[in-house]
């Protein structure tokens, strides 16, 4: 990553800062752009822009300069309000790559909790797809796990009506991943999304009816409730939705997923969960069972460990 120009701080026009194309954030609170003008107007810009410096030709030949943000549009927009003429500027390399300057607004984002829940996936998105990075690797730059990007990813597949109703803030994101549990049901969906905006239902009393709903889903299809809770598990672990269908000897365990890296992950998830102990339990020195072994009732008569195989053994499911 390249380095700020001798770490030294440049005051420049404002009208000559020009936004970031590559900024994830679409919304901005009016009342808080005017609360930070009047702190700028009273105090001055306290923290640096971060841009970088391009020439361009003029009309009649000569060459202006000109500079593209990175990081700082709230400051920026705030700066133009207050009517200030010149703003501090930290400047890196002109060659700086697009994917770095989509990664930085991000960041800077990310870091202020700025960023709404659906432009955060559309950004998560848009460095899959043009940048060719999978989930893993945006996890590792935005200091996430795979699953969490995976599942902002998922709530671009809500209806655009619900989509906007988070970045207006009609609804939090608990609410929007809650609806997500109803993509197969959208009628269903839809009522409970109107339900929220007319009780202000809250994200827990929203889980628990789109949890009645799946559950009555499975009732129809006349499953047992250890496979519901199967089902739950397998979704809570893996970051998307798990549907479990019972056939007369095993049955198919059919997973949801948006893209090849979604399945790499999950691979990758799964092998770090079966992966040996690295340093197996010390023995009693007599070799009895340990007494929180005992107090857990492994192995004893309350509940003994089967001799046959389990009937929910992952060698009886196909996926």
């Amino acid at each position: 990553m390249s380095q700020f120009q001798n770490d030294a701080i440049f005051w420049v026009d404002v009208g000559k800062v020009r936004p970031n194309p590559f900024q994830p954030r679409t919304e901005f609170d009016e009342s808080k752009l005017k609360d930070l003008s009047d702190s700028i107007r009273q105090y001055g810009v306290l923290q640096p822009l971060v841009v970088t410096r391009h020439e361009e030709e003029k009309e009649d030949g000569g060459i202006s300069t000109f500079y593209e943000l990175i990081a700082g549009e709230r400051r920026l927009r705030a700066s133009k309000l207050a009517g200030i003429s010149q703003i501090p500027v930290l400047i890196r390399s002109a060659e700086e790559q697009d994917r770095v300057k989509l990664e930085l607004a991000i960041i800077e984002n990310l870091q202020r909790e700025d960023l709404n829940a659906i432009d955060r996936a559309r950004a998560f998105e848009r460095l899959a797809k043009e940048f060719k990075l999978n989930n893993v690797e945006i996890g590792k730059k935005v200091g996430k796990s795979r699953e969490y990007v995976s599942n902002s990813i998922r709530l671009l597949t809500l209806p655009e009506d619900i989509q906007q109703a988070v970045i207006g803030g009609s609804i939090y994101e608990g609410h929007a991943r809650a609806l997500l549990m109803l993509d197969s049901r959208p009628e269903e969906q839809k009522t409970v999304f109107k339900d929220i905006l007319v009780r202000r239902l809250s994200v827990r009393d929203v889980e628990k009816i789109t949890r009645s709903i799946a559950t009555e889903r499975a009732r129809k299809r006349d499953i047992r409730p250890e496979i519901v809770a199967l089902e739950s598990a397998f979704a809570e672990s893996l970051g998307t939705r798990v549907e479990i269908k019972e056939e007369e000897k095993g049955g198919k365990l059919i997973i949801n997923f948006f893209s090849t890296e979604d399945l790499e992950g999950m691979l990758s998830h799964m092998s770090r969960k079966n992966a040996p102990q690295e340093t197996p339990p010390n023995p009693t020195p007599d070799g009895e069972v340990s007494e929180e072994l005992l107090d857990d009732g492994l192995g004893t008569n309350d509940n003994p460990i089967p001799d046959d195989e389990d009937d929910f053994s992952v060698e009886k499911f196909s996926i």
